[in-house]
């Protein structure tokens, strides 16, 4: 294979809701660029993206798939991504390393939530965006209605570059309005027959033509100058002003296919081949210190790992893109992340699970290399001399959680490693050992992410696993002063234990004043502060722990002893189990022993004083409330808010953005578990989410003692 330099070289992400046809789009682009003799099918399991188990399984994709064709001198490196939102991370990744975002739309359904959430990544990282209206050949595609909802989302920017004759199972003919042909398609599609514009369709092209002449025009002052002379621009003229605007997104081109029958696509292809920006065209990347990295094959050797896949009989494939300088089959490189040393004794360029052997690759390309000993998703590797690190990839908050375990106890530890394993070829998915819950958690982005998760560990691993539901962080608090006092006292031979304390506890807020006297009935106790401690707690919030014992009841080295056992239950409430926080606990009175005093006894006494305290201070739990953003179709608008009110949610704004509604409202966590898959359920799948934590609220009374009733259950049970 020829070697490519920068000016060669275009990167481009193809992005999509799900059903839109990407799979389908790249069997066409492959075939009509020859590299592959014969296009393949989905059902048939034979295509070049969807290449793995899961994902013939399934018929959906699940991971990105990088292919590269070449074009007339030109290399195209192409990311097929997954359409689902629950894959988001691999579009987010194949946007981070490509420079342009083929955006396809189901001529069937027009732009969808998918549609908006991807395009709303390419403005955040401002790349390019070509729209690509596909399955013209619908009985249900109303290219006029895409074209004015597009419009509608995204302004003028968004401009017809082609028009399709008729649509529906008649399809076969395209407009270019760049070309200003009528491009005619036989029955099996590939290289069309250029014809002449027909009369009736004259006045249309011409106007579209002259939109796009302005559109291109007013990216270059040349060209500005000719059009106020001419009103016209040459073909070659065009493109410069669509590739100018492109690049400051200022234009978003539109054009047609029907993948499925191949008609379309060359002149697809064409258009990537001459209009759309080279790597060297766009802004450098930053590393982690700031610094800008120029696109230089000559600079120093700087390269990126963006992707792991583990393929049968192979094992880990793992996916670079060159930063800077060029690398030679045989470098040594040192990891900037890990401090290892490492030879990339083979370099590929793949499509699908094909690969092919290359020398070297320059700055900008993207390849591939295996049997790495030290490399994971998201390290950079350098030549001599070099120190750069990249961590430009920023993924979005899991949606969905649950608690996993392995069937067989005895795998656990074979399915924590295959687990961390996965997460080096998908970062959305995350694990976590959570000590609070007693539970193993596995978070992604949806139902469908964490089933997949699910199939690969028992059919690749062949580890039986079952999810089931994450027990809710809840927290604990009080609510008003109390008192109590507890005296440990334990005879058993020889020395004993003696311990008695006596403390308030109440609530505490941040810039509480310090406390000076406290009633309780008839009874008043003054504060004399000998020492204070405050606590931050790991699970937020605070304890604020005085010592006010006067003439000598407590001996001040048992203080720590106290303040241990206190904590103790702090990790454990006493109404459910979970953690308290932010209150203050004063002790002002106790006894000791000269013999059978010691520490143990001291921190069993503040243990149980405090959980008798806390039981008679107006206890509360409390629980995590969660701010959730709803992107859904105006139509599905009243279900998705009824929906979001049965679950306790609190709707606290709404919103039109670019065709879409969006909902923000506060949801307990509680009531999120299977949210992603009744929204989609809901909306036939249009819809999209995201969710954060906002803050912990009081549990309404009815759900506090249901929940203290199920814990006392779960106590005796263990019993």
């Amino acid at each position: 294979m020829k070697i490519y330099n920068s000016h060669e070289i275009k990167n481009i992400a193809l992005l999509g809701n799900d059903g839109s046809g990407k799979t389908t789009l790249t069997e066409a682009l492959l075939f009509e660029c020859g590299q592959i003799k014969r296009r393949g099918r989905i059902t048939a399991k034979n295509t070049v993206s969807d290449y793995f188990p899961v994902e013939q399984d399934y018929g959906y994709s699940v991971f990105s798939t990088v292919f590269h064709t070449e074009w007339k001198g030109k290399k195209l490196n192409i990311i097929d991504c997954p359409g689902s939102d629950d894959f988001v991370g691999a579009a987010l990744t194949a946007l981070n390393v490509t420079d342009t975002a083929v955006l396809l739309i189901n001529g069937q359904f027009g732009p969808e939530v998918g549609t908006q959430n991807h395009f709303r990544y390419t403005e955040k990282l401002k790349k390019p965006v070509i729209f690509l209206v596909n399955q013209l050949d619908s009985d249900a595609c109303d290219y006029d209605g895409i074209i004015e909802q597009l419009q509608m989302n995204y302004g003028s920017k968004a401009i017809p570059v082609q028009y399709p004759v008729a649509t529906g199972p008649g399809f076969n003919s395209l407009i270019d309005i760049i070309l200003m042909k009528m491009l005619v398609f036989k029955e099996e599609g590939g290289e069309p027959e250029l014809c002449d514009i027909p009369d009736s369709e004259m006045e249309r092209a011409q106007a579209l033509h002259k939109e796009l002449v302005e559109a291109a025009a007013e990216n270059d002052e040349t060209l500005m100058e000719k059009f106020f002379e001419t009103e016209q621009l040459t073909e070659d003229e065009m493109r410069e002003g669509i590739r100018k605007g492109m690049v400051t997104r200022s234009i978003y081109p539109i054009f047609c296919v029907c993948a499925s029958k191949n008609m379309g696509v060359g002149r697809l292809m064409e258009f990537l081949g001459n209009v759309v920006p080279f790597v060297d065209e766009m802004p450098a990347v930053h590393n982690t210190r700031g610094v800008e990295v120029p696109l230089d094959p000559n600079g120093p050797l700087s390269i990126y790992f963006f992707k792991t896949g583990v393929e049968p009989h192979i094992g880990e494939v793992q996916y670079f893109k060159v930063m800077s300088g060029t690398l030679h089959e045989g470098d040594d490189l040192t990891n900037s992340d890990r401090g290892s040393k490492e030879r990339l004794s083979q370099i590929f360029v793949s499509s699908g699970a094909n690969r092919e052997k290359v020398s070297e690759l320059t700055a900008g390309d993207i390849g591939s290399t295996v049997k790495l000993k030290d490399v994971r998703t998201g390290n950079t590797l350098n030549g001599k001399d070099c120190d750069n690190r990249f961590n430009f990839i920023k993924y979005p908050n899991p949606k969905f959680t649950r608690a996993i375990r392995a069937v067989n106890e005895a795998e656990t530890e074979k399915m924590m490693a295959a687990l961390n394993r996965m997460r080096q070829e998908d970062p959305t998915w995350e694990v976590e050992q959570s000590k609070e819950l007693r539970q193993i958690l596995v978070h992604g982005q949806g139902e469908f992410h964490l089933r997949t998760l699910k199939w690969r560990l028992e059919n690749l691993d062949k580890i039986n696993v079952e999810f089931y539901p994450q027990r809710i962080p809840y927290r604990e608090t009080i609510t008003r002063a109390a008192r109590a006092d507890y005296r440990h006292k334990k005879q058993s031979g020889g020395a004993g234990q003696f311990g008695e304390v006596h403390l308030v506890v109440e609530p505490y807020s941040d810039g509480m004043p310090d406390p000076e006297v406290y009633r309780f009935g008839g009874q008043e106790i003054r504060v004399s502060i000998k020492g204070k401690e405050e606590v931050p707690l790991e699970w937020g919030g605070k304890l604020v722990f005085i010592n006010s014992v006067v003439g000598g009841a407590i001996d001040s080295r048992f203080m720590p002893a106290i303040l241990k056992g206190i904590m103790s239950r702090m990790e454990q409430g006493p109404l459910t189990g979970s953690y308290a926080r932010d209150v203050r606990v004063v002790v002002y009175d106790g006894k000791m022993h000269p013999v059978d005093s010691n520490e143990l006894s001291f921190m069993l006494a503040g243990r149980n004083a405090f959980s008798a305290a806390f039981k008679e201070a107006g206890p509360k739990i409390l629980e995590p409330i969660y701010d959730v953003e709803v992107f859904v179709p105006a139509d599905k608008m009243g279900d998705v808010m009824s929906d979001l009110q049965g679950r306790r949610g609190m709707i606290v704004g709404m919103s039109s953005e670019s065709g879409y509604e969006k909902l923000q409202a506060k949801v307990p966590l509680a009531e999120m578990a299977n949210y992603s898959t009744s929204l989609s359920s809901l909306t036939g799948g249009r819809a999209s989410f995201i969710m954060k934590f906002a803050s912990y609220e009081l549990v309404p009374g009815d759900l506090q003692a249901k929940l203290i009733a199920d814990f006392e259950q779960e106590q005796a049970a263990e019993k």
